[in-house]
């Protein structure tokens, strides 16, 4: 069998296991809600009856079935059940849809109304077996004196559920042909993609390749357009003392800088290179694939017999040559660094290391020294460089205090908090934008407080901030945002916390939230709306 026609028969296999499955489930919730719609009727027409005055006050006449016969049938005709029978409290039938039976016992239970419950199910009577609904009928001083049964057949539910058969089944079929399409056109297209070959022609070919590029006297070597190695032969892997392990690898961590060079560069090259104490001829140009360009081939050959005369003077001297500009201009900046300090300008000697590449201060100013968390102090002035960028004021209150948590719960609700206000401020367009942050720690409690001077939370999205998925930047529930404080509430309901949302004193809002020491889990945090 071709492999195009076993990916069709596959896909067409699970296309229909797929039908058949949601089929089922389509008749079977079909039934359930036809049972539901006939429960509730039944239920509506059993307790009307059963509240009716003209049916309670039957009971205390000398023939209770003249008054409540015609009711019954008239209610039973009107409402499409099967049957309305009413019985006293020994079960005896004052109305019935055959007349014949009125006057005689029930041929079911009715001890479950007679207790005062509502009993639903399936029971096997005089008119055969349906779905029932018993119900107590009460006399004005609050007595039970009967009960109230209505009814469907099972039949009539089939015949029911049988009637929308008809059109489930053509959408079942229109489904399997629409997958059925889908599978021929995906085998066909996965038939193209691989030039219509069969599995044992491809594994053919790359036998055939494998023999002929592992065969063959001149190294290769091919990247693909991520400069990764693609393909080593034998030769390859001896000319420049490489094995498997460097397959998949950048070429620049597993080859010499010259060698990598040329599988870079995009020209077309020949040149002699060393590799190791090897001269090698090294031939490169593009890998084509139906014209279009998907990485580099070299082709090496081994000229270390033709030049031996060459050393590795030249490319010491070129290092060394390298590393004299290297050093001087390392001591250039140092002479630079030297006169500012000596000049007592400490603040332009960071700022030109940190223009030169080599670091500088992250923050213009210190984090509180409470702070004792050094994930905490991390991400604070991380925060605080991203703020600054943004001309936000992220101040930090010097009184914080934050002992070492032991998880990474406080960074997580900290840097939610943080973005979200920054989000904020930056949203509402104020050039004044301004976030405080406020840690404590009591007991091994975590008390963390972070406000803003944004627009605040809206009163309408007040229960739906903790929802996961819920945004007010996209208006409501979205699959891409909406996350960061559903994260928190999860996180502090864990922790058997709380998060309260204020007005903040800065004119936006302001979160609160308590982590407790115990990681057990609570009740969902309490949301406090001022």
């Amino acid at each position: 069998m071709s492999l195009r026609s076993q990916l069709f028969l596959l896909q067409l296999a699970i296309v229909l296991v797929i039908v058949a499955v949601a089929g089922s489930t389509a008749v079977t919730m079909q039934r359930l809600q036809i049972r539901e719609q006939y429960e509730d009727r039944m239920v509506g027409v059993a307790q009307s009856v059963a509240q009716l005055p003209s049916v309670v006050e039957a009971f205390d006449q000398a023939d209770p079935s003249a008054t409540i016969q015609p009711i019954a049938d008239l209610i039973r005709q009107s409402t499409g059940v099967t049957y309305v029978v009413v019985t006293d409290r020994h079960g005896i039938r004052y109305s019935h849809p055959n007349p014949e039976l009125i006057g005689e016992p029930v041929s079911t239970d009715p001890s479950i109304p007679l207790s005062g419950e509502t009993f639903v199910g399936t029971q096997t009577g005089t008119l055969g077996k349906s779905w029932r609904v018993k119900v107590p009928i009460y006399n004005t001083d609050g007595g039970i004196i009967g009960t109230a049964s209505v009814g469907t057949l099972e039949s009539e539910l089939d015949a029911d559920l049988y009637e929308d058969l008809p059109r489930l089944l053509a959408w079942l079929i229109v489904a399997a042909l629409v997958g059925s399409a889908g599978a021929i056109w995906i085998s066909r297209l996965v038939w193209r993609r691989i030039y219509r070959l069969e599995p044992e022609q491809i594994a053919s070919l790359l036998e055939t390749r494998d023999a002929m590029i592992h065969g063959i006297s001149e190294g290769m070597v091919a990247v693909d357009a991520n400069h990764r190695i693609a393909l080593l032969n034998d030769e390859a892997k001896r000319l420049l003392a490489l094995d498997d392990a460097a397959t998949g690898r950048l070429v620049e961590d597993v080859m010499e800088p010259a060698l990598a060079r040329l599988l870079t560069d995009p020209a077309d090259t020949d040149e002699t290179v060393l590799s190791g104490e090897r001269v090698l001829l090294a031939r490169t140009s593009d890998a084509l694939v139906d014209g279009r360009r998907v990485g580099r081939v070299m082709i090496l050959r081994d000229r270390t017999e033709l030049y031996q005369l060459l050393t590795d003077l030249d490319g010491e001297r070129d290092v060394t040559q390298a590393l004299r500009a290297q050093a001087h201009e390392f001591a250039n900046r140092m002479h630079t660094i030297s006169g500012l300090l000596e000049l007592g300008r400490t603040e332009q000697a960071v700022d030109f290391i940190s223009r030169s590449g080599h670091g500088g201060s992250l923050v213009s100013g210190s984090i509180a020294p409470g702070i004792q968390d050094p994930d905490a102090a991390s991400l604070l002035m991380t925060k605080s460089t991203i703020a600054a960028e943004k001309g936000i004021t992220l101040s930090i209150d010097d009184t914080s205090t934050l002992e070492p948590d032991g998880t990474t719960d406080v960074v997580t609700v900290l840097g939610i908090l943080i973005d979200n206000a920054m989000e904020a401020v930056t949203g509402s367009g104020r050039p004044d934008g301004q976030v405080a942050v406020h840690l404590d720690t009591a007991d091994d409690a975590v008390r963390i407080t972070v406000s803003d001077n944004g627009p605040g939370i809206a009163t309408e999205d007040m229960d739906d901030i903790f929802s996961s998925g819920y945004s007010t930047k996209d208006g409501g529930h979205t699959g891409t945002r909406g996350f960061g404080l559903a994260l928190v509430d999860r996180i502090t309901r864990r922790r058997s916390g709380q998060v309260v949302v204020d007005d903040s004193e800065l004119g936006g809002a302001e979160f609160t939230v308590w982590l407790a020491p115990s990681l057990i889990d609570a009740p969902r945090s309490t949301l406090q709306v001022p």
